[in-house]
């Protein structure tokens, strides 16, 4: 039997958001600002619902095409 080519669904997901990073990249870009102490939550989850909204767009458009699999071309008519 082939291996399959698909990512295995049990692979395990980081559930914790890059607090610590997106907080020195804050400070280093904007030092003026003063931020709660939850908005780079509301920034990850800003981005991780981008990132899905773009998918979405990106597997209507390979099902107009008839393709099974999302390619760069999809990408981009999405985008």
């Amino acid at each position: 039997m082939a291996p399959s080519a698909t990512v295995s669904q049990r692979k395990q997901i980081k559930r914790k958001a890059p607090r610590s990073f997106l907080k020195s990249v804050f400070k280093r870009l904007k030092p003026h600002l003063r931020l709660k102490n939850s908005s780079d939550l509301l920034v990850h989850l800003n981005c991780l619902l981008f990132v899905h909204r773009l998918a979405e767009e990106c597997r209507i458009k390979a099902c107009e095409n008839k393709s099974v699999v999302i390619k760069k071309e999809h990408l981009l008519a999405a985008a």
